[in-house]
């Protein structure tokens, strides 16, 4: 009995460990596999092709490039739209990290009836998805479109430049809605303070810091890794809003006579480049940042 256990191959604590891991990802694998890498693999597919769909089948003629160079060179409301999106997504994210760490600064104090401000800041993110957020929008309940016709406000909008006026103008009219994105931001910065130790803030005063020094030279770097995973978290959450306008022209072609499924896909792989270009952009430029703060 010894004998054949002896000849049985022992499994290594590390190997053990291993197979438990791969046993709790299988699932999201497999149906990473069946439910977005095909589907990715077929759009992909479709973007190289004029695409006609009939009663019994689906019809693919091949076009090479022709939709992703109709899309970048003789489409121009796609194009103004994409601008559009990275101009208007590189002024959101720095809005939505400011006042998500200013928010988690004050919901990290001593104060009566703290959870309930938490559940408050966090609930805009159970809402702002699917039809409810779609008739809130369309109410205006997401937006104060009034500032925009204030007579101050309109001189100063003529006065930008043409690239420039329109991402200003969706900032005032829009902020409301920008601000309802913070709530996972605001839990991941707050997650964050609390594991400083109060002993370095304490340390900090007695050595005469003032909290302003406090907070720019301990606070500020202990958050420099949430901000990186925030602007990313914040650039992929606001690039696939239902309400996004990209999204919905990339929608609309699909059913388009003059567009099609084919082109569709194009414009949609073409969205995506732009939103990986958006987040490397980031990526870079605050991941040398992160590195100073945790050295």
């Amino acid at each position: 009995m010894n004998k054949r256990a002896s000849l049985r191959p022992e499994i290594t604590l590390r190997a053990r460990e291993a197979l438990t891991g791969w046993g709790f990802i299988l699932i999201w694998v497999i149906g990473f596999a069946l439910f977005t890498a095909i589907p990715l693999f077929e759009t992909l597919r479709y973007s190289f092709n004029q695409v006609s769909v009939t009663a019994t089948n689906i019809q693919l003629n091949f076009v090479n490039f022709a939709n992703y160079s109709r899309a970048l060179f003789t489409d121009p409301t796609f194009v103004e739209l994409l601008i559009g999106y990275m101009i208007e997504t590189l002024v959101s994210v720095p809005i939505v990290i400011i006042f998500a760490m200013i928010i988690a600064l004050f919901l990290n104090q001593k104060f009566r009836f703290k959870g309930l401000f938490r559940v408050i800041f966090f609930l805009p993110i159970v809402i702002t998805s699917g039809p409810v957020i779609r008739e809130l929008t369309a109410q205006g309940a997401a937006s104060a479109p009034g500032i925009a016709n204030i007579p101050a406000v309109v001189d100063f909008l003529q006065e930008l430049p043409r690239a420039l006026r329109g991402p200003i103008e969706y900032l005032l009219t829009s902020f409301i809605l920008i601000l309802w994105f913070s709530g996972v931001q605001i839990l991941i910065y707050l997650s964050s303070l609390q594991k400083v130790d109060r002993s370095v803030y304490e340390a900090a005063a007695i050595d005469g810091a003032s909290a302003w020094e406090i907070f720019w030279k301990i606070v500020l770097p202990a958050l420099s890794t949430a901000t990186l995973i925030n602007a990313i978290y914040t650039i992929v959450t606001l690039s696939h809003f239902s309400e996004n306008r990209v999204i919905r022209y990339i929608y609309e072609q699909t059913y388009d006579v003059q567009g099609g499924i084919g082109y569709a896909s194009a414009l949609a792989f073409l969205y995506f480049g732009v939103m990986v270009i958006l987040l490397i952009i980031v990526f870079l430029f605050l991941f040398r940042w992160v590195r100073r703060a945790t050295r």
